[in-house]
């Protein structure tokens, strides 16, 4: 068997292992299998093609591997538009019952509804907005 579909094939494995263990451990270790394929492909000699896997592994595990963990890592996605404002304080500027009436958040004026159907906000009272269905913000005291 060709030294280079030995290389190829161990980066297979590895690279399924990784999609089990999800540890971003094997994958550096796949990309330097296949990378020392490629050197194979070369006809160097398998001393030469050890050493290759060698150094590509040490680099990818010292390289790529803290970038993968940063990004595993980052924060949930900043919330925009109408999800943003889930939460927000509000201050009711027209009197809030089911069948509507007007809040200030930040400094938009919103068509409000109360979350709880059975509540009445009056004009001046801070409120939460609990949530956004089209153009109208349910909130809650």
């Amino acid at each position: 068997m060709a030294d280079w579909l030995i290389w190829v094939l161990l980066a297979a494995a590895l690279a399924a292992g990784e999609v089990v263990t999800l540890g971003f451990f094997l994958a550096p270790i796949a990309i330097a299998a296949a990378l020392t394929a490629v050197v194979a492909l070369g006809g160097v000699s398998a001393e030469l093609q050890v050493a290759a896997f060698s150094l590509a592994s040490i680099a990818s595990l010292v390289f790529i591997r803290p970038i993968a963990q940063r990004h595993l890592r980052t924060p949930p996605r900043i919330r925009t538009g109408t999800e943003a404002l889930v939460g927000a304080p509000a201050v009711v500027l027209e009197r809030v019952h089911p069948g509507g009436g007007q809040v200030r958040i930040g400094g938009e004026v919103w068509t409000a509804r109360p979350f709880d159907e059975d509540t009445v906000l009056e004009e001046g009272q801070r409120v939460e907005v609990l949530k956004i269905e089209g153009a109208t913000a349910l909130v809650s005291p």
